[in-house]
């Protein structure tokens, strides 16, 4: 067939074509958020395991953009090859929801900590996510087959490029905001396998229809040399790579303080970032048509990119955060997506066009006539992958917690100008060698070039130099206040201020001596008695009405105040706190030490730094108490730490007559989120029982006691041994709470699982499958209904009589305390 004649069939269907690309995207991306989701309950959620597998799934893209144009032959039909690997993809995300519960039993068996715990996450990752990501790497070289290596051809493929990346924007939203919110992940796998289904029956129906054979007879197994200086596009873009997945990791940090790290949120950043892409790369495919020279404008978007990094960190250091803007005001959080989606456009659009835009116009650079595009697509792919992971581990794992987001965002933009420079030395450089040579002498023409080429590259370096130098620090109110800092109007001293791996962490004094721990944005303790009374009724709850305790877990370090209340009790021989941010205990030590007790200088207190969910699954040591205090619900990925499957892993973990006690905010939800947390508890604990921080009679937050069987609660019991010489500083701890008693204990209970069935009948389970308490909690993180949802849950209050044992004059005046409230029958 004539060239002309196979560019009138590449045009014919290249629409076809572009939307199945579409459907390739949008599959490609509700799997890797499934995948995601899977694979952190069983290797956890700390940095290290987050950068396992984001390397794992990129590094896969990369071979598969390798491999497949030096394993299938040219010859190949390209949409039946393509068709190929759809289906490919389909069957293994269908196998790999069906395998991982047994993939996640096989890892718990062996699991370990350090360097050989690290390696075998690798190795779980790499047999779940190489299989199809090499095949997903593979699709656009396989495609790329279908057209020349013309400037118009090569144009196009950038066209595909942003197919693709549109699809990922309409996968990424449909999963965050409608798949995994309304079904789970069993679904969103099904629509993906669904959407490959269909692509492939498309595309092998074009092949069938296309007169265009497998055998191309102008095209041989030998691939001609490449473009000369091609090699620069090659790191150029590499660089463009790592640029654009370390400021996503930074920025998406950085943006989830401002407005939340929920669910949602995450979709947003995500969705912008890929839209940006998008748009980028189409335009960048426009324009590689038109230029005779795509690399000097691939030099041209580096040094682009320089300004583009400034202006997002400056947006989001010092300007988004301060716009006056309340989220509690909003009537529905629908009206907050729709400005947060606005301000992470405002940000993030400009530096993303640029990135998309780089990748048609390197494939233009690299190009040359009569090469295999499937090559060409592979390569300049693969270099843009391979920066990409570099950017996206280094970054996360290794800069921002050593260099703090200021000067990542300097090594950012100096690695722009390096890419920039990589293009445009090469073409100064050519030119001075042509002003060498005979032919050249006299030409103005060239002498421009020459001189004009060097003061741009001089001069556009100064620049950029002088930007980082202007790079501003992330505010202090971000990291302690996030999305309410618009709403303080009085600034505390910050005593402390620090960026980890995986969270940024503050300590502040107010005027009255009042100090609060703030992580990512959020304030998690303070020396507040309210807030102090909480923590220690999560240590002295189970601590007490455990006849002997001797070791006890605690889930979150905090300020260390639940830790420290724990070690007060003489019997105690162990405990272990699981904290997955290093910055948090040294913080605590050095600024609560006071409140906490001084618990990291107990010799009994060992510190674990891992996620919790993974520690609990993997450990084989089994603890007395289980107390559990982690990230508000609304916070991606914590719901992990709430599900049905959480608390049986919990229950496997405790001795025989072992507690486990759970936090579970009021404010910063809604009922629905409320509900699911008190049923799912109950659902592995049925006779678990409520106890209330309140303040002065209103709703703040609760613990939830829970055990594998029914218990009685002595109160002359527990006075007694609170009487007891030994116990004296448990008597003082709950004292300096307003706790300073049996009955004042006890007047806190608000409820147990029997007697809220039917309250709780409508609620919804939060499982692994479908982890809905994220979805459900982030459609409330602005709201403030802590005081109904309580008096809701004590309507259905009574006094246990199974429950509480209480003679004399105690007990009558705990039976008076819940004779003050009607209650409903």
């Amino acid at each position: 067939m004539c060239r002309s004649s196979r560019r009138s069939t590449s045009s014919r269907f290249l629409p076809v074509l572009l939307i199945l690309f579409v459907g390739s995207g949008c599959s490609g991306l509700i799997y890797e958020i499934v995948w995601f989701q899977l694979l952190q309950l069983v290797i956890g959620s700390s940095t290290v395991s987050l950068g396992v597998l984001l390397g794992s799934f990129m590094g896969g893209l990369c071979l598969g953009s390798i491999a497949l144009p030096r394993m299938i032959s040219a010859r190949r039909n390209a949409l039946r090859v393509y068709a190929v690997l759809e289906l490919g993809i389909g069957v293994i995300g269908i196998s790999l929801l069906f395998g991982m519960p047994y993939i996640g039993s096989l890892y718990t068996d062996y699991a370990g900590h350090g360097l050989p715990g690290i390696l075998l996450r690798a190795a779980i990752c790499a047999v779940c996510l190489l299989p199809p990501t090499v095949l997903m790497g593979a699709t656009l070289p396989a495609i790329a087959r279908w057209m020349e290596t013309t400037r118009e051809d090569v144009a196009r493929l950038g066209f595909f490029y942003g197919a693709n990346i549109a699809g990922a924007v309409f996968g990424c939203l449909l999963a965050g905001f409608y798949l995994l919110r309304v079904h789970d992940v069993a679904v969103a796998t099904y629509v993906a396998a669904t959407i490959n289904a269909v692509v492939a029956i498309v595309s092998i129906a074009l092949s069938t229809l296309n007169a265009r054979r497998a055998t191309r007879a102008d095209q041989t197994e030998t691939t001609p040399s490449r473009s000369p200086g091609a090699w620069c596009v090659y790191a150029a873009i590499a660089l463009s790579g790592l640029t654009a997945l370390g400021a996503e990791v930074i920025w998406t940090r950085q943006l989830s303080l401002m407005l939340g790290a929920s669910v949602y949120t995450f979709s947003l950043i995500l969705a912008v970032f890929l839209i940006g892409l998008g748009f980028g790369s189409s335009a960048g495919a426009f324009l590689s048509r038109k230029l005779s020279r795509p690399r000097l404008a691939l030099g041209w978007c580096q040094f682009l990119l320089a300004g583009a990094v400034w202006w997002a960190v400056y947006m989001i250091s010092c300007s988004l955060p301060y716009w006056p803007v309340d989220p509690s005001l909003a009537t529905t959080p629908w009206l907050n997506f729709q400005l947060d989606f606005v301000r992470c456009l405002w940000a993030m659009l400009p530096a993303a066009c640029l990135w998309g835009a780089s990748f048609p116009l390197a494939l233009a650079g690299a190009a040359s006539r009569g090469q295999d595009p499937g090559r060409l697509v592979g390569g300049v792919y693969a270099a843009n992958t391979i920066g990409a992971i570099v950017g996206a581990i280094g970054f996360s794992m290794l800069l921002v917690a050593w260099l703090g987001t200021q000067r990542s965002h300097q090594v950012l933009i100096g690695l722009n100008v390096v890419a920039a420079v990589l293009m445009f030395v090469p073409l100064v450089w050519r030119a001075w060698r042509v002003k060498a040579s005979a032919s050249s002498v006299g030409d103005p023409r060239e002498s421009v070039t020459r001189f004009g080429g060097m003061f741009v590259v001089v001069t556009l370096t100064g620049l950029a130099i002088l930007l980082a130098t202007k790079v501003p620090k992330t505010p202090r109110g971000l990291i302690a206040f996030g999305r309410q800092l618009p709403t303080w109007t009085s600034w505390p001293d910050f005593i402390y201020v620090g960026e980890g791996m995986n969270a940024s962490v503050a300590v502040s004094e107010l005027s009255d001596g009042t100090r609060n721990f703030h992580v990512s944005g959020k304030v998690v303790a303070s020396s507040e008695t309210h807030d102090m009374r909480l923590q220690r009724m999560l240590g002295h709850v189970p601590g007490l009405i455990h006849p002997k305790p001797r070791s006890a877990l605690v889930v979150g370090c905090g300020a260390g105040v639940t830790a420290g209340s724990i070690t007060l009790y003489p019997d105690i021989e162990r405990i272990v706190i699981c904290e997955i941010e290093p910055l948090i205990p040294p913080a605590a030590a050095k600024y609560f030490g006071l409140e906490n007790d001084r618990v990291l200088d107990d010799p009994r207190v060992e510190v674990v730094y891992d996620d919790a969910r993974h520690y609990i699954a993997t450990t084989k040591e089994k603890f007395d108490i289980i107390t559990s205090d982690p990230i508000h619900p609304w916070v991606k990925g914590a719901a992990a730490l709430y599900s049905q499957e959480y608390f049986q892993l919990c229950n496997g973990r405790l001795n025989p007559g072992g507690m486990v006690t759970q936090w579970v905010p009021l404010y910063e939800t809604n009922l629905e989120a409320v509900k699911s947390e008190l049923a799912t508890f109950f659902a592995v604990y049925p006779f678990g029982t409520i106890w209330a921080n309140d303040i002065d009679g209103e709703g703040y937050d609760l613990v939830l006691l829970g055990q594998t069987e029914a218990t009685k609660i002595d109160m002359d019991g527990l006075q007694q041994r609170l009487d007891r010489e030994d116990h004296q500083l448990v008597l003082e701890s709950l004292d300096q709470v307003s706790l300073g008693s049996a009955l004042g204990l006890l007047t806190k209970y608000a409820g147990r699982g029997p007697d809220l069935k039917p309250w709780l009948k409508d609620a919804e389970i939060n499982r692994d499958r479908n982890l809905r308490l994220q979805y459900l909690a982030g459609m409330g993180l602005n709201s403030y209904q802590e005081e109904w949802i309580y008096e809701s849950i004590l309507d259905y209050r009574r006094y246990p009589e199974d429950l509480f044992v209480a003679t004399g004059l105690r007990g009558k005046a705990l039976r008076a305390v819940f004779a003050r409230r009607p209650t409903s029958e």
